[in-house]
């Protein structure tokens, strides 16, 4: 027998993946020796875009091949792939391509979206709030194809840590809902990594946070913390998962608030009769759409790209401190892909007092370990010799070859804080250029920051006790704008010397929204909140910051008198092109 249909071909990472469009069903088979069913093409052209081409596919008289030949491949070079079948037989009388695409999956164990469809157990859900999510899904092929990409390297490790706990398979989809699989994902509200712990619950389950390391992005940390908080929150709640996902999204405080009101009122107490917050009201809907979509992609015009049921990383002990660059050299690996396999590094080496582990492509793991073993402790990170100048500090030193006080003090054995103008320090130092470590916060936070955006740019240098609302409000902006084109969360806190990106419209410019803003508009002028220090004065600050006195009198009308009060706030407007850089 013979089927014509369409079909459309497209490149992965893995290899080239045919998927057939078969009476509207799904038939996808990847090039990869570990698949049940494998394409092999040869003279084939990769091809970096959908297209379509005509098919031909027949099953061979013993049912162990599926051929395919395009008639036409829009100017690419013909691709002729043959899929291997399992050595089971399929049958092929009366076939029809429904049932050849549901033969094809169920002989296809090794396929990680059909491990996972296998393990779903939550209850099924026509509700309009579910109806509506699937539909979303539904009409958004390109989104779930990108979330599949992302998921692809951290997917196995979930499923895997679920199956372990024997909990419902839909729980390894929540970082779908949480954060579409983005590593480096952070809301408004503070929550980061895929399983979005926002950080007090993050340390809670034991999610170390610092400088160097934010456990809450570390894949197999997160995962388990995530779990373990799901799990807890099931029992909370006497076995009830919608209602355990619901307080995962909102708190548990809040579901159980909820769960009273309606006791008292008596109403129902299950996810679907409680008032809660809006975003939890569509949290677990999403989930259930999505795994429905899951479930049944061809049911609902959906390719599920496949993703092998194998592991894709090994987490491997380094034992100290490794400059990243270094390790990505070691595993002959691209710096990018290290870093978003060990997205929990926010510098440019990781934490001196661990976790010192990376986790390694699985591929590159050999490799990388014999490299390491090589590789003598010493030479994991690059040392400079500083010379102490007079009125350096620390803070200081620390910031200038991005470390921390706390390392140079530890590897210099330095007591307290006082250090000497001419003794020298040894300083940990990147291998490579700041700009080489792009996905490092430092350089996340300055892409972000440099995005070209309508309105003119202003760079404003945090002055001791402001805030970001003092700072929005000053420039007529809104918090969360300004946090967001600074990479920051509202209630992030703020350090002196920080320095934020502000956007103004041309329009407000010119109405005089920037007071005494300087006459070229390429001119920066700042707003700054200054608190009065012992020993100021009006003449004083005057000259600190190149302003006149009657402008700071013109500024502060509460301050017009002869002495100034110390923690009294005092408004300026500078022009930072004309500042010494001393305050």
């Amino acid at each position: 027998m013979a089927i014509h249909q369409k079909f459309r071909l497209f490149q992965l990472n893995i290899g080239i993946t045919a998927v057939l469009l078969l009476s509207g069903c799904a038939v996808s088979t990847t090039q990869s020796p570990s698949m049940g069913a494998t394409a092999l093409a040869t003279e084939a052209q990769p091809v970096e875009f959908w297209q379509t081409a005509e098919i031909a596919a027949s099953l061979d008289p013993e049912h162990t091949t599926l051929s395919i030949t395009p008639n036409k491949t829009d100017d690419t070079a013909p691709v002729n792939a043959i899929i291997r079948l399992p050595t089971a037989p399929i049958a092929a009388e009366n076939l029809t391509t429904h049932d050849l695409n549901q033969q094809l999956v169920a002989h296809r164990p090794d396929d990680l979206w059909q491990r996972i469809r296998n393990g779903f157990s939550l209850p099924k859900s026509e509700h309009a709030r579910t109806v509506s999510e699937r539909r979303w899904y539904a009409r958004h092929q390109e989104y779930i194809d990108r979330t599949s990409a992302r998921a692809q390297p951290y997917l196995h490790f979930i499923v895997e840590e679920a199956a372990r706990r024997n909990i419902p398979m839909e729980l390894a989809l929540l970082p779908i809902v949480e954060s579409a699989f983005q590593p480096f994902a952070y809301s408004h509200g503070r929550a980061s990594g895929i399983w979005q712990f926002i950080p007090g619950t993050g340390r809670m389950y034991g999610l170390k946070q610092n400088w160097w390391y934010d456990g809450r992005r570390d894949i197999t940390a997160s995962t388990h913390a995530a779990f373990d908080y799901l799990e807890s929150l099931n029992k909370r709640f006497n076995g009830d998962w919608l209602l355990a996902l619901a307080a995962y999204n909102s708190g548990g405080g809040t579901v159980s608030k909820a769960i009273r009101k309606n006791k008292r009122l008596g109403k129902p107490t299950d996810f679907w009769s409680l008032k809660l917050p809006r975003e939890t009201r569509a949290y677990v809907p999403k989930l259930l759409a999505i795994r429905d979509i899951v479930a049944n992609p061809e049911k609902h015009n959906i390719i599920m790209t496949s993703l092998a049921d194998e592991p894709y990383f090994e987490k491997v002990a380094t034992e100290s401190q490794i400059d990243l660059a270094k390790a990505a050299e070691l595993a002959e690996m691209p710096l990018k892909q290290l870093y978003r396999l060990n997205p929990a590094f926010n510098r440019w080496a990781t934490d001196p007092d661990g976790p010192h582990h990376l986790l390694i492509p699985l591929d590159k793991s050999a490799q990388f370990k014999q490299n390491l073993a090589a590789l003598p402790k010493a030479n994991r990170v690059t040392w400079t010799r500083h010379r102490i100048r007079s009125g350096e500090t620390l803070g200081h030193i620390a910031r200038r070859y991005q470390t921390t006080i706390a390392v140079i003090k530890d590897v210099n054995k330095v007591k307290g804080h006082m250090i000497r103008a001419g003794k020298n320090l040894i300083i940990p130092v990147a291998a490579k250029s700041p700009s080489s470590y792009s996905l490092s916060a430092t350089q996340r936070a300055q892409s972000i920051k440099n995005r070209p955006k309508k309105g003119i740019k202003l760079t404003y240098q945090v002055q001791r006790g402001d805030t970001l609302w003092d700072i929005s409000r000053a420039h007529h902006v809104s918090v969360r704008q300004l946090a967001r084109w600074n990479a920051m969360a509202p209630r992030d806190t703020l350090r002196p010397g920080q320095k934020l990106v502000i956007w103004k419209s041309s329009s407000k410019v010119a109405k005089g929204k920037v007071p005494d803003m300087a006459p070229a508009l390429n001119e920066i002028t700042q707003r700054i909140r200054y608190t009065v220090r012992k020993g100021d004065s009006l003449s004083r600050i005057s000259q600190r910051f190149n302003v006149s006195i009657n402008k700071l009198k013109s500024w502060n009308p509460k301050a017009r008198g002869k002495y100034l009060q110390p923690g009294q706030r005092l408004t300026l407007f500078i022009d930072i092109t004309n500042q010494s850089g001393s305050t």
